[in-house]
């Protein structure tokens, strides 16, 4: 059946889905294969893809596509996390939709309807990863809250708390006060918020002087509220305005608790006063300055409940008037903080702010980085509360020495020094959040305080005794500590199955960096304590997708782009392609509609050039190997492939898939598109009409199949729909077809090497390369200077050559005179005159131009186009070269003037080289 005349995405990308994976081709039988194993990153069972998704997914389905063709056996682990906080929001909130809520409920009836949820509604992102194309296991499809995924989940609990790994305590955690449960550091976002800088006067007590004689401390702070809780007045131990001081009370001026000067190195100097209120229980730097003068965690005040409302401290110091506000002005009502600073002033202890006009005011204006919950939307309150920890610490060590020695490979190597500074640098984890959607927490309560950690209640009163009392822990398990074992949960730990002692550890981890200490790191630390060895060998870290003037993309700045509209308007294939081509190490990608377009037209491009192929009787190869091949043209192009498999497989054991997908768009377009089917093409005119000879057909047949695998891992609808569409091999399907295996670059004669088992690309034949390669550079020189000279494509030319080219133009002299249009070839010594000089690899060729075109008038024309295009050029330059202008200006008129400059100085030096061939 022919093909259709018009390349349309939607159409094939639906078929070729469903086609893959209802024939189990996503995860073919090769139990005799060397494994190859990739763990996709779960979204959440609440998520939809993003743009970020879409790059993520993209990079690991290119390398699973391209080492399944490799005839590894590929695995591609697919599954959600259960997402607790997320999700029990988007329950919750379809809850209040009804007039109902979650309290309403037992905690077993609530968890159920989340489960009912999830059946109903969640996970809507598998549907559109598979509209990406990603040829993922879904036959195995993975979820954190799984029975087998829970139950190593609470295995690893109870093992590290056995080990003494994990424990319970009393530290600082970031509180959400709107969702009621601390949250990580990833779920925390800094927003700049217009507040305000108050000074106020902390006196000394026992009439006790600074050494100038004043009777207070100054001390500053955008949270006026929580000197109700102030235990400490910090200063550096160098400072001298203090020393006389250190060891000495203040006496707080509202809640009269007597508190400590401290030595600390905590104080900068050189900042305000110098001197800093201490509130270690809610404020995290304070919280480490308290430890270091003494305090123990129990002993630290907390002046908040749940809601962040006052409560009183545990020493009733806290004025019965501010007890039940709020910590801040909420819906118009004035809390803590507005109290705070009234009665500070009506005492006499608020120093004024006076502004450049004199104007007193109470406090000084700021830009404070504000910290807020992700999903609450509201302000987190570092909150002093009993939690579960990890000791990351000791988890840390095996990870970083097996990035030292190698085992781990970090690509790009520059993110190793990040992740060793905050390895070496880690925090206890905090892993307990209060929820109810999530891994409950397999502790046990008795009446006196003691606690039982076992997998079971059975278990944990079997620990317990007899008659015991017990009550289980009500929190939940943050969901990156479940989703840390995903490497070898998903694969059946902890059983020791088949599948587990063949895929781990995986090969790589594809991840955006923002991830690499809260997932990636953690993975790390868990594998390596219960699997003995690294998760994965290598972990490649790509960067973020921005908007086209390179902001970070967020719903606020409407700059978000969806990805599925993306692959409506132009194609999955066109969008997985810019992905990959874009992918550069290190580097963030900006989206790009025309590098979108411009792949879609790539795209485009193939299919047409596969409709010419079958117009001219071109079909799929018959044979794995390259047909035997006498005519240069055909041996130059087999050479090409090699070559092209040799710059892919390079670029991909280095992951830059960048140069991967360059190479094979350069070879495709360029090489095959352009060139080859130029050089092929039959003679058509009322003269002559001609046919592409056999050997032609069979090598065109072979190197476009070769073109479909290479190309297939980034763009596999189109590439799948043109290997089926070119030959009946519906029992051999491309997504599990061969790889081609490159050969040592030599000079070779027919018959070319054959191995049966595998598509591969013989050796470069170099007489061939060379003679084709000149062929391209003279007719692309030739057209250049038509196109200089204002002379139309078709005008046919005279040649000199020099004598030394004389077999060379005779064994091309049909391309030599279809596609350089030379009406003649001469290797007499070119008349005198206007020409036009064509150097190509060193020799001169020269195009006599007198009687061609009006050699003053041209040169005129070029004269004042050059003028223009450089008067332009140095404009441009000037601008800049302005710094004010550079600084000033909006980055995207900054760089459309460096556009615009160098599109000018190309113009110039275009003109310049035409105006020299007029001699």
């Amino acid at each position: 059946m022919p093909m259709e005349k018009t390349f349309d995405p939607a159409a094939i990308e639906a078929k070729w889905s469903h086609e893959w994976e209802s024939r189990g081709l996503y995860r073919p039988a090769r139990p005799d294969a060397t494994p190859f194993t990739i763990v996709n990153p779960p979204p959440n069972v609440t998520g939809a893809l993003h743009i970020g998704h879409a790059l993520d997914n993209t990079l690991q389905d290119v390398l699973v596509r391209y080492e399944r063709l490799r005839g590894k056996d590929a695995l591609w682990v697919v599954g959600m996390d259960h997402a607790g906080i997320a999700t029990q929001m988007v329950v919750e909130r379809q809850m209040e939709a009804r007039q109902d809520k979650r309290t309403n409920y037992s905690r077993e009836d609530f968890v159920e309807k989340v489960w009912q949820w999830k059946a109903e509604s969640g996970g809507q992102i598998t549907g559109q990863l598979r509209r990406l194309g990603c040829s993922m296991d879904w036959s195995r499809e993975q979820f954190t809250m799984d029975p087998h995924f829970t139950r190593a989940v609470v295995k690893v609990f109870v093992d590290l708390h056995k080990k003494g790994l994990i424990y319970r305590d009393k530290r600082l955690v970031n509180w959400d006060p709107k969702l009621k449960t601390a949250i990580s550091d990833l779920e925390v976002e800094t927003v700049e918020v217009k507040g305000g800088f108050w000074h106020f006067k902390y006196p000394l007590a026992d009439g006790v002087t600074l050494d100038h004689g004043r009777d207070y401390i100054e001390v500053a702070t955008t949270r006026p509220e929580t000197m109700l809780a102030d235990m400490a007045v910090a200063v550096h131990p160098d400072d001298a305005r203090y020393k006389s001081v250190i060891g000495k009370d203040i006496l707080q001026p509202i809640t009269g608790r007597r508190f400590k000067i401290v030595a600390d190195e905590h104080a900068d100097p050189e900042l305000g006063s110098g001197a800093v209120k201490i509130t270690p229980g809610h404020d995290f730097n304070d919280f480490e300055v308290g430890k270091r003068a003494g305090f123990k965690a129990a002993e630290m005040l907390n002046m908040f409940d749940g809601d962040a409302n006052v409560i009183q401290t545990a020493d009733g110091l806290i004025p019965q008037e501010y007890l039940g506000l709020h910590r801040f002005k909420r819906d118009g009502v004035d809390g803590a903080r507005e109290l705070v600073v009234a009665r500070m002033k009506e005492a006499g202890f608020l120093i004024p702010h006076v502004d450049k006009d004199g104007n007193e005011h109470d406090a000084e204006p700021r830009t404070i980085q504000t910290p807020f919950g992700d999903r609450g939307g509201v302000v987190i309150e570092p909150w002093l509360t009993d939690q579960w920890y990890v000791d990351a610490e000791t988890l840390a060590q095996p990870p970083m020495a097996a990035v030292r020695d190698g085992r781990i490979n970090i690509v790009p190597k520059t993110w190793e020094k990040t992740f060793f500074n905050w390895m070496e640098n880690i925090q206890p984890w905090c892993v307990s959040r209060q929820l109810w959607w999530g891994h409950r927490i397999p502790a046990w309560y008795a009446e006196d305080g003691r606690i039982f950690v076992a997998e079971t209640e059975e278990e944990a009163q079997a620990q317990a005794g007899t008659g015991v009392a017990l009550t289980r822990d009500e929190d939940v398990l943050d969901t990156w500590f479940s989703s840390a074992l995903w490497p070898f949960a998903t694969l059946g730990w902890p059983e020791n199955t088949e599948l587990l002692k063949r895929h781990y550890p995986n090969d790589v981890l594809i991840s955006g960096f923002d991830i690499l200490f809260f997932w990636d790191a953690r993975m790390a630390m868990q594998g390596m304590e219960f699997m003995g060895d690294v998760p994965w060998k290598t972990l490649y870290l790509h960067g973020l997708v921005r908007a086209p003037d390179g902001a970070k993309m967020s719903k606020s700045k409407g700059n978000v782009v969806d990805p599925l509209g993306l692959i409506d308007q132009y194609g999955a294939d066109a969008l997985r392609f810019f992905m990959a081509a874009m992918e550069s190490q290190g580097r963030d990608i900006k989206m790009d509609d025309a590098r979108l377009a411009g792949y879609r037209n790539f795209a485009t491009k193939l299919w047409n050039a596969a409709r010419f192929c079958e117009a001219n009787g071109i079909s799929a190869s018959t044979s794995f190997e390259a047909p035997p091949a006498s005519l240069p043209v055909n041996r130059w192009i087999i050479g090409e492939v090699a070559a092209t498999v040799a710059a892919m497989e390079s670029a991909f054991a280095a992951y830059r898939f960048d140069e991967a997908a360059n190479a094979i768009y350069s070879f495709a377009w360029d090489r095959f598109c352009d060139w080859y089917l130029e050089l092929i093409k039959p003679v058509s005119s009322e003269v002559e009409r001609g046919a592409i000879d056999d050997e032609t057909k069979a090598v065109a047949g072979w190197v476009l199949d070769q073109i479909l695998v290479m190309l297939h891992p980034f763009m596999p609808f189109i590439t799948e729909e043109l290997w089926t569409g070119l030959g009946e091999r519906a029992d051999y399907p491309l997504i599990t077809a061969k790889w081609p295996e490159p050969f040592p670059k030599q000079i070779i004669e027919p018959p070319l090497v054959v191995n049966e088992n595998k598509f591969f690309a013989p050796a470069i034949d170099q007489q061939a390369a060379e003679d084709v390669n000149w062929l391209i550079k003279l007719v692309s020189e030739l057209r250049t200077a038509k196109a200089e000279l204002g002379l139309p494509p078709g005008a046919r030319l005279t040649a000199h050559f020099p004598a030394s080219l004389k077999g060379r133009t005779d064994k091309l002299s049909a391309q030599l005179d279809r596609l350089a249009r030379l009406e003649a070839i001469s290797f007499d010594p070119a008349p005198a005159g206007a020409s036009a000089q064509l150097v190509v690899e060193g020799e001169t060729i020269t195009v006599p131009l007198e009687g061609v075109i009006d050699i003053a008038a041209e040169r005129e024309r070029l004269t004042k186009a050059l003028a223009a295009a450089t008067k332009e050029r140095d404009s441009l330059a000037g601008r800049l070269n302005n710094p004010s202008f550079v600084e000033r200006a909006k980055p995207e008129a900054v760089d459309k003037a460096r556009a615009d400059h160098a599109a000018k100085e190309a113009e110039a030096d275009r003109l310049t080289a035409a105006l020299a061939r007029l001699g």
